[in-house]
This record gives structure tokens, sequence and C-alpha cells, in this order.
């Protein structure tokens, strides 16, 4: 299993924005497509930052994956849409990582 922590930093004032981002397309448009979302955080200290990780079969199936939802019709338009009034994103973050050998998951 491969996973992907990705980290958006917003532009000033554009939280709301990339919440609703996520509520109304992101989220289901990342299903469509196989992109499975474990976890999903917004920064507790208040910067306009968001934390979410993917689970992905491998490292290929991460690159297929990611291809096939950023070129999918209904997310360019969704994005556009979402952009008219400015950029929402000021830079991603994107850190792939695999299981520690040595550490066991306890609920």
């Amino acid at each position: 299993m491969v996973y992907e922590l990705r980290i958006y930093h917003m532009n000033s004032g554009k939280m709301e924005n990339i919440c609703n981002r996520f509520k109304d397309h992101t989220l289901r448009l990342f299903e469509k497509h196989g992109i499975k979302v474990s976890d999903f955080w917004i920064d507790a200290k208040g910067n306009e930052t968001i934390y979410y990780v993917c689970e992905f079969e491998s490292e290929e199936k991460r690159i297929s994956l990611w291809d096939s939802f950023r070129n999918d019709p209904e997310w360019m338009k969704a994005r556009e849409e979402s952009e008219k009034d400015g950029a929402i994103v000021s830079s991603v973050d994107s850190y792939v990582m695999t299981d520690a050998s040595f550490f066991t998951k306890t609920k």
C-alpha cells in the first residue's frame, strides 16, 4: 500500500472556497476515479491549510488515478468555476509514503 499526504496552503481568505469545492465536487470525483481518502483535517490553529491522506495499491496506480482525475472534464469545470474570482490554492505539498515495518496500528 502507498499513502500520499497532501497539504494545501490557501491564498488569503480562500479557506471556505476550498472546503466548498471539496464538499461539492472533489470528494465525489475522487470516489469516481478510485482515489480513496482515508482521513482529512483542517488546521487546528486557524492557518488556511488542509491536510488529507489518500491510499493507493501502488505508486503506478497512484499516478494513473491522479492523471485520470486531473483530466476529467467535470473536475476541470468545477476548478475553473471555483476560481473565477482568483486562485484558491497557493501551493500543495505532497509526500508519498509506505508503512513502517516496525509499527503496528492500535485501535
